[in-house]
């Protein structure tokens, strides 16, 4: 008796499964797999795991992204985090640091306005039209800038070090997330 209703209830679970995945959308079984799994798999490929994993998975849109959509999210979050940083730097420019500071502020603000005003609409652009070797220059060209804006500081002397990190790392990730775009995925 207990193996009749171990097989009755076998039966119905694997007609329950066929039923819900029919065969001619069974290569849709997988893709619902590697959808709760698209967010790992993409930031495996970047060089900052838990900042894409983190970033990702704070915004909405990423729940059910395809990985263009997720090399989109981490650009916005690019713009974000350079807009602040820009608005940052003009604060600190009001706040009538020593002239060596403020030099280096002026160079790191021209530095963030060409990231919010050309890397980045110029990456948003090719990744909307397919051009991924010229979304990954330009995500690349914005981790430069951040870098150079750091380096123009006195040793240990820069008033935003985390914020230039953060844009690095960042720009990396998207760079690395479109390049990965390019292979295919």
């Amino acid at each position: 008796m207990k193996k009749t209703t171990l097989t009755v209830m076998s039966v119905l679970f694997t007609s329950l499964i066929l039923f819900t995945f029919p065969a001619h959308s069974s290569s849709s079984i997988p893709s619902i797999i590697d959808s709760g799994n698209i967010v790992e798999q993409t930031c495996r490929q970047t060089p900052y795991y838990d900042l894409c994993v983190s970033t990702l998975r704070s915004n909405p849109r990423s729940h059910n992204a395809n990985i263009e959509e997720l090399a989109q999210i981490m650009v916005d979050e690019l713009d974000s985090t350079a807009t602040n940083t820009l608005r940052h730097i003009r604060q600190l420019l009001q706040s009538g640091m020593d002239q060596s500071t403020q030099e280096a502020l002026r160079s790191c603000a021209e530095r963030y306005r060409v990231i919010v005003r050309g890397d980045v609409p110029e990456a948003i652009e090719a990744i909307s039209k397919g051009d991924y070797k010229y979304a990954e220059q330009g995500t690349f060209d914005a981790a430069t800038e951040a870098r150079s804006c750091e380096r123009g500081f006195s040793r240990g002397r820069s008033p935003l070090s985390n914020q230039n990190r953060q844009v690095h790392d960042t720009s990396l990730v998207a760079a690395a997330i479109v390049k990965a775009m390019a292979r295919g995925g």
